[in-house]
């Protein structure tokens, strides 16, 4: 509805003393660090602040700072002037209800914005929104505190893939220096991430390596994970930040494909290498993403979503200028 601003978008985040934030369904570490550095930002600033999430944060976010003051609700039941929303191209893709009763604030870093908001900012040249965040804290001259530049580094390391995307700016290192500046021990934020997992996980990763499937001369990885293979685990549904990277450890694997078959259908993940565009791929079934990282979620049968995801990523890999199959031995 409104244009592109940062400035105001800045502005907007003044006017009004009831807030409420909310960011897409099954929460990541970019989302949830918005959500707190933001949110510590403008308490600092004396405004009454909800976070309202459809779905809990992962279980190796629960140490940040803030954490216990995100709710858990499927409808908005406070009172507010504003409702901040990160990260969602639409404003369906929170799946909480109630976000439109006052003014929508929409910042976002995705391809595909629909600009939904009264007040919009789409920077698809940040590698995170936690990077809008900054340069939003930045601009309301608020001091970068350790607990806000703790929740900014969460989403700058998750959503460059520790720094591995392509999606990453000299921009993203600028910011990396003012958190590290700020106090910010990052090698305990990595290990507080990484190192973090719960046994589960563990065999999880064990099983889905062992049933994992290679197609296309081994450059594309899928797995898959269901109801049973969760049990027999014992891995939660909210701790699989992750798996889904650990075939794109091996050279001549290019892409990945995760598929978690659901009550309520399918939910597709897909990773990538270099310039394959898995972006791409989502958005023609509805969901969306990044240019490596994308996923959605369908109500097709997996025998009849599996051939066709297949036949789009070897399109995506042949058509791929910095890909060579013979460079991938």
């Amino acid at each position: 509805m409104g244009p592109n601003s940062f400035s105001n978008v800045a502005n907007a985040l003044t006017e009004h003393s009831r807030v409420v934030l909310s960011s897409h369904a099954r929460p990541d570490g970019d989302s949830i660090g918005s959500q707190l550095a933001l949110s510590h930002t403008l308490r600092t600033l004396g405004k009454t602040v909800h976070i309202i999430n459809h779905d809990p944060p992962p279980p190796y976010l629960n140490t940040l700072p803030g954490i216990s003051t995100i709710e858990v609700a499927d409808t908005v039941k406070h009172d507010y002037d504003a409702a901040i929303i990160l990260e969602c191209g639409t404003l369906s893709r929170t799946e909480v209800n109630g976000l439109d009763r006052g003014v929508v604030i929409n910042i976002d870093h995705h391809a595909g914005n629909s600009m939904y908001g009264h007040y919009n900012w789409h920077d698809d040249t940040a590698a995170a929104c936690t990077e809008q965040i900054h340069d939003l804290i930045k601009e309301l001259d608020v001091p970068l505190t350790t607990e806000i530049a703790t929740s900014l580094y969460v989403g700058i390391l998750t959503d460059t893939g520790s720094f591995q995307h392509a999606n990453i700016t000299p921009r993203t290192f600028d910011i990396c220096r003012r958190i590290a500046a700020a106090g910010v021990n990052v090698a305990e934020v990595a290990a507080t991430v990484y190192q973090n997992s719960s046994i589960g996980k563990v065999r999880m990763t064990g099983a889905l390596l062992d049933q994992m499937q290679l197609c296309y001369d081994d450059r594309i990885a899928v797995l898959k994970i269901n109801e049973s293979l969760l049990r027999k685990t014992k891995c939660l549904p909210d701790d699989m930040e992750g798996l889904i990277n650990m075939p794109l450890s091996a050279k001549r694997v290019q892409a990945v494909i995760m598929l978690r078959t659901e009550a309520a259908g399918i939910r597709v993940s897909m990773r990538s290498k270099k310039n394959i565009d898995v972006r791409r791929i989502a958005v023609s079934y509805g969901g969306g993403g990044h240019l490596n990282a994308a996923g959605f979620s369908t109500e097709m049968t997996q025998a009849e979503l599996e051939p066709e995801l297949l036949t789009q990523i070897r399109k995506a890999l042949d058509s791929s200028t910095d890909l060579n199959p013979s460079h991938t031995v």
